[in-house]
Formats: C-alpha cells, sequence, structure tokens
C-alpha cells in the first residue's frame, strides 16, 4: 500500500512539474506564434491575405527574343579539299558556286587634258561540284571569265577571256598527304587581237580564238596539303597538250608549234603547283599560286613558270575589289616575260555548300594552277 502511494505521488509531481514553463520557454512560443500569424491565410476572413513572395530560378526558362540572329556563313571560296575530306558529315555531295560582275567607268567633259569615255566589264564565275566517301574524292571545276572595254572612237575591246574545266581524283595516304590524278583543260571564247599592231582589227588580224591554242594537262602525283590555305602538288608524271586548230595560226613558233602545218603539240614532263592564302586583313585576302613545269624531251632546263596572284577586298556580302597579276614564262612560245594586270570593283554572290558542308575544314588534291 505504501509503494502504491509513493508511485502516485511521485507520477503527480513530474506531470506538475513538466506542465509549469520557464520565462525563455514563454518567449519562444510567443515569436513562433507571431511568424504563423504573419504568414498564414485567416480561413474566417480572406479580407486581406498575406501572400508570401516566391523567387524564380531562370536556369531553364526559355528567352524568346526580338531579333533573331543568324550566324554568318563563310563566303571565301575554298582553295584546296582540307575541309571537305577532314568534314565528319555523312553528305557525300557538295556544291559551290561563286559569281562576279565587276564594272569600270570614265567619262569626260571638256577637259583641258584630254581623254576617251570608256566602260569596261568584267564577269567572271566559279562553280565546284564534288564528291567525297570515305578516303576517296572527286571534284569537278568549272570556271568562266570573259570582260571588254568600250571607248569612244575605237571598237569593243577584249580584256579577259577564259575556259577552265578541271576534274580531280584524289586518295588519301596519310596525314595531309594524298595520291591524286585528274585533267585540266584550258582555252578562250572569242578570237584575239593585237591591239597595238592592229588598232581596228578585222576577223583576219585575230591572233588566237577558241582552241587556238587549247591546253589540256593530264597528270598523276602526291599532294601535300596541311591546312585550307596551303598546298603543295608534285606530279613527276604529267602530260601537256597544246592545240591549235586554226590553220591560219598553225605556223612553226607560235604557242610552241614545231612546224607549219602542225595542229596539236606533246609534252612530257614534271608538273609543280604550290598555293598560298593569305589573310592581309579581316575581308581582304591574297591568293598565290605558283605553277613550275619542264619537259623531260626537249630541254628541261628550260622551265615554264606561271604565278597568278588575286588580291580580294569584300566590302560588305554582295560588294567586293578585285585586283589581278598573271605573270608567264615560256621559252617555247616567246623568249619575254607575259604579264596581264586587272583591276575591278563591282558585285559577287555566292551560293552552295560552303557554310554547311565545308565550315569544319575541307581538302582536296588540285593538280594545276586556275585562275
Amino acid at each position: 500500500m505504501v509503494k502504491r502511494y509513493v508511485l502516485l505521488t511521485l507520477t503527480l509531481s513530474s506531470v506538475f512539474v513538466s506542465a509549469q514553463r520557464s520565462e525563455l520557454q514563454r518567449r519562444i512560443d510567443s515569436i513562433a506564434q507571431s511568424k504563423w500569424n504573419k504568414t498564414q491565410l485567416n480561413l474566417d476572413s480572406l479580407a486581406n491575405p498575406v501572400l508570401e513572395t516566391i523567387s524564380l530560378d531562370p536556369k531553364d526558362t526559355i528567352v524568346v527574343r526580338d531579333i533573331v540572329v543568324v550566324p554568318q556563313v563563310p563566303e571565301e571560296i575554298p582553295l584546296t579539299p582540307f575541309n571537305l575530306i577532314n568534314n565528319r558529315q555523312e553528305k557525300r555531295w557538295f556544291f559551290y558556286a561563286q559569281n562576279n560582275l565587276h564594272f569600270n567607268q570614265a567619262s569626260f567633259s571638256n577637259w583641258n587634258s584630254g581623254g576617251n569615255n570608256n566602260m569596261g566589264v568584267l564577269g567572271k564565275v566559279s562553280y565546284n561540284l564534288s564528291f567525297k566517301k570515305d578516303k576517296h574524292y572527286l571534284e569537278n571545276i568549272l570556271q568562266l571569265g570573259y570582260g571588254f572595254v568600250a571607248s569612244e572612237g575605237q571598237a569593243t575591246r577584249k580584256t579577259e577571256d577564259f575556259i577552265n574545266l578541271a576534274s580531280n581524283y584524289g586518295y588519301e595516304l596519310g596525314r595531309n598527304y594524298y595520291l591524286s590524278t585528274g585533267y585540266q583543260f584550258l582555252s578562250q571564247f572569242t578570237p584575239g587581237y593585237n591591239y597595238v599592231e592592229t588598232p581596228d582589227p578585222e576577223y583576219t588580224d585575230r591572233i588566237s580564238k577558241f582552241m587556238a591554242p587549247g591546253y589540256l594537262n593530264v597528270g598523276v602525283g602526291i599532294s601535300y596539303n596541311p591546312s585550307e590555305d596551303f598546298q603543295v602538288i608534285f606530279r613527276p608524271a604529267n602530260g601537256k597538250f597544246t592545240f591549235v586548230l586554226d590553220p591560219k595560226l598553225q605556223t612553226a613558233g607560235r604557242y610552241g608549234l614545231e612546224e607549219d602545218g602542225q595542229s596539236v603539240r606533246t609534252e612530257l614532263g614534271a608538273n609543280l603547283n604550290l598555293l598560298y592564302r593569305l589573310k592581309i586583313y579581316k575581308d581582304v585576302h591574297l591568293v598565290n599560286q605558283l605553277n613550275f613545269f619542264s619537259n623531260y624531251v626537249n630541254h628541261p632546263e628550260r622551265v615554264d613558270i606561271n604565278y597568278s596572284g588575286m588580291l580580294n577586298m569584300k566590302f560588305n556580302r554582295y560588294i567586293s575589289a578585285l585586283i589581278g597579276v598573271d605573270v608567264l614564262y615560256d621559252h617555247d612560245q616567246i623568249r619575254k616575260t607575259q604579264m596581264k594586270q586587272t583591276l575591278g570593283i563591282g558585285f559577287t554572290y555566292t551560293m552552295g555548300a560552303e557554310g554547311q558542308a565545308r565550315q569544319a575544314n575541307k581538302k582536296l588534291v588540285k593538280p594545276f594552277v586556275t585562275k
């Protein structure tokens, strides 16, 4: 009985003590109740609800801009196959085209120093259709150019005239080295004249025309192409064929012909081609092409040298200026250095896969110098 009484007394004492709160506990409970009242809705009256502001995390937010940003597409014409061979896309056919139309003009009115009114037009097109599969590569090139100048009191005179058709096949041997073979055909559209000797020429005064001359180069060799802007091609087996199909121009010494009446001259030799593009400034590029040919059979020490330099300055997507210099020495044609210089400003329009398929890096095996 005594034990029960003691146990009951202890239980009541613990309940009484636990029910007593200290001053600190009362303050804590008061603060907690105050925060509760501020943040919770009064379910009995929604007249003055208290809403909590929730901050948003913008990581997954989709932003729709007023201006659509379109990435710039490169418009420089590819010079070598470096980018295309290194392109990892599964696409096999690639097309690229560049069209140029340039003008020059001068007019005079009561000009004390004198001068003739004149206007010149120069048009050039360059088309490239290429095929790539694994280590195999095929490129087809078509380049055309024609220009003239019309001066007051003079007949219209030709300033540019060429046809360039080429096809090249390449097989990748190793890093930056390629086995290549291909051909190139060169000629012109209309008859050419020597305007110094015949200022107002007739057709009978012609010194050239289509396929007089015409050139065909066929060769096999190796190419080294470490970048899109540099390429070296050596062709130890290269055939050079010169056609003069106009009987009037088939005279010994003209275009390397060895006798009168000869229509085709055949040469077998070695061909070395160097190509280098230099970026001088933004949208200003200088393209240099240098070609050497040595005839194994007839005077191999008389090396044919052909240099072509083109300075391209782009003002915007459609307007550009071109300055070109061509230097040629061929002992069999004329024992003097031949030189041609052109300048023009006008319109340029490009189209094709340059900004898509060739953007990564491209590689080709070009055997010959092209204008």
